[in-house]
């Protein structure tokens, strides 16, 4: 697929969302299989119209094993000509689109589901050296981290915000500048799991300390849930029960183009091929985006986001957060719904699942007036590990 191959061809036409938070006793595949009853229904289709189906994970390369099982459109009977996995950190959303889409285009389905679940919280109390169920923990070969302590996704992740710390001046306030604002949204929706309980700036200081500069409320939360969405043509679309809200332009970068070991590989992430096919093939420009659901697994992501995306120059997304630029009323929205920091985590089906809602206009107090363009962003791995490089997704979706 090559430039315009995405811009208006196909629309998401169906999210289903389940509850958020902390709740053992639920499966996994329990969590996806609810998500894909609402998305269904959602869509005002019956189970007898989703003819291929992806489950996306993801990452299989740290403890347990891969799922390959065909248990989502075997346990809800779904008549589906064909089902797999796709497997990328948090850019699972993303790439699945693109196969779907390759799906509908060769007319071997009409409609494609995708889906996500989890239930890492649970399963972590369950087994506190983190394997993951139905299977035993095991250490990837070849990983040197562990040994220097790098024992999770923090531990490489806050290298990148000292580096920017070092060479720019950014401060840890404001660090916590982006997890007050991100909160402040959170605020505003009934469904994000911190709904309900503000933090001030002060609050985020006398945080702990996880992995420096890094304070437990620069992490994202560790959710139980799944979200699942349906996609088809635009045509299509058309006759369904909801608007349909469409695929204006994707793109992808990967951060192991340039060698791992050079420094401004730790202040940037890989936007700008994915930001430079995503914006051409959507015909637009950074002012024309209404709201950005960006990846925020650290509040370090949001700020580098925010510059390479050109929101700001390199260096000034500290003081770009700290006045105000990124809560409600400010000049970009960020993470309408409280995203991974004060929301939910589902990788980047967390930001789509936000884009469709403020794109249908179903954000009550947090709705963006007059939302017609939102872009949702992925990243996945480490630069700094041999498990994973750090792939970045740029998705962009219309009214």
């Amino acid at each position: 697929m090559g430039i315009g191959d995405f811009r208006d061809k196909f629309a998401i036409v169906g999210l289903g969302v389940t509850k958020m938070g902390h709740q053992p006793g639920i499966s996994a595949r329990a969590f996806e299989v609810e998500a894909a009853r609402l998305a269904i229904e959602d869509a005002g289709l019956k189970r007898e119209d989703i003819e291929a189906c992806i489950h996306s994970k993801a990452d299989g390369s740290v403890g347990g094993t891969y799922d390959w099982s065909d248990y989502l459109p075997r346990v809800m009977g779904l008549p589906v000509k064909v089902y797999f996995t796709i497997c990328r950190g948090g850019a699972g959303a993303t790439l699945s689109i693109v196969a779907a889409a390759k799906l509908l285009e060769m007319g071997i389905a009409k409609y494609v589901l995708i889906s996500y679940g989890l239930n890492e919280w649970s399963a972590s109390k369950i087994d506190p050296m983190g394997g993951h169920q139905m299977g035993a923990y095991y250490e990837k070969r070849g990983l040197w981290g562990p040994a220097f302590g790098c024992l999770d996704a923090v531990h490489i992740h806050s290298a990148y915000m000292s580096r920017h710390m070092y060479e720019y001046g950014t401060t840890p306030r404001q660090l916590g500048a982006i997890s007050v604002s991100i909160r402040k949204w959170a605020c505003l929706n009934p469904a994000a799991y911190m709904y309900g309980r503000p933090i001030t700036i002060d609050d985020y200081e006398k945080s702990p300390i996880i992995a420096w500069p890094y304070r437990i409320l620069d992490c994202c939360l560790v959710s139980d849930g799944g979200t699942a969405f349906i996609i088809t043509t635009a045509e299509r679309a058309k006759d369904l029960k909801k608007p349909p809200i469409f695929i204006m332009g994707i793109g992808f970068g990967e951060q192991e183009a340039k060698l791992w070991w050079e420094k401004a590989n730790y202040t940037q992430l890989a936007v700008e091929t994915a930001k430079e096919h995503a914006f051409k093939e959507a015909g637009i420009e950074l002012k024309d985006i209404d709201a950005a659901q960006f990846y925020d697994c650290f509040s370090g992501e949001v700020l580098l986001s925010l510059e390479d995306y050109g929101w700001c120059k390199k260096g000034e997304g500290g003081s770009f957060v700290e006045a105000g630029n990124i809560g409600p009323g400010g000049s970009i929205p960020v993470n309408t719904g409280g995203g991974m920091l004060s929301s939910h985590y589902q990788i980047d089906f967390t930001g789509l699942a936000e884009a469709v809602i403020q794109l249908r206009g179903e954000g009550g107090a947090r709705q963006i007036k007059d939302a017609e363009i939102c872009l949702v962003t992925g990243h996945g791995g480490e630069m700094i590990t041999p498990g994973m490089c750090a792939i970045h997704s740029t998705l962009i979706l219309r009214r």
